[in-house]
């Protein structure tokens, strides 16, 4: 600090003028305030605010789906299920049982949800008369036709078999056998058929948007 106010001094033409020891003292405690401040910056920069990554956010689009392709897989997307393995099964599965029409009865008649009396009816094939009557009634609860699409689907959703099925199907970066076990679970399927084959299709035609 000596040393700096001579320099000051000269700098400020004081050089040779007497400087009274209050006018000094007062120049002394302005040059340490500078000072301080300086090294205090100097040593202690401000923190650059972090700028975290955006979250990489997109939805499996269809490659030629039909209009009930697409209504089913974002249906399930919506749900939270996003493993595009898992949509394919699930996808694969419902194709195994009604072609994704939702007004077949077994056998392949299309006919209301009434007059399907014998066999399986709908997208899964609801064949108990446990379940059968189960879609009846869930459809008279929310004011809706059985046999439309949008009712199938919000009803599958609620039974125990589905339920007890779901955490294979959102459980992420698993093998088509790993999501094909939640499927048997949620269907309980007597013939393997093209659940496989139709599953891996769909696969090879799901595209990230």
């Amino acid at each position: 600090m000596k040393k700096i106010l001579p320099s000051l001094l000269l700098a400020l033409g004081l050089g040779g003028v007497a400087v009274t020891t209050e006018a000094s003292t007062r120049l002394e405690n302005a040059i340490a305030s500078i000072t301080e401040e300086t090294i205090e910056k100097t040593e202690s920069p401000e923190k650059e605010a972090k700028i975290e990554p955006e979250e990489k956010t997109y939805r499996w689009v269809g490659k030629n789906f039909s209009a009930e392709e697409t209504r089913i897989l974002n249906f399930f997307q919506d749900y939270g299920i996003e493993d595009k393995m898992a949509l394919s099964v699930l996808l694969g599965n419902i194709k195994q049982e009604s072609r994704m029409t939702p007004n077949i009865c077994e056998g392949g008649a299309i006919i209301p949800y009434e007059k399907c009396h014998r066999g399986g009816y709908g997208l899964i094939q609801w064949t108990t008369s446990f379940r059968y009557w189960g879609l009846g009634n869930h459809a008279k609860t929310i004011g809706s036709n059985p046999s439309e699409l949008d009712t199938q689907l919000s009803y599958l959703v609620t039974e125990v078999e589905w339920k007890e099925a779901l955490w294979r199907f959102q459980t992420p970066n698993e093998s088509l056998s790993f999501y094909m076990k939640g499927a048997y679970r949620w269907l309980g399927w007597g013939i393997y058929g093209n659940r496989g084959y139709y599953s891996q299709q769909y696969h090879n035609n799901l595209v990230s948007s």
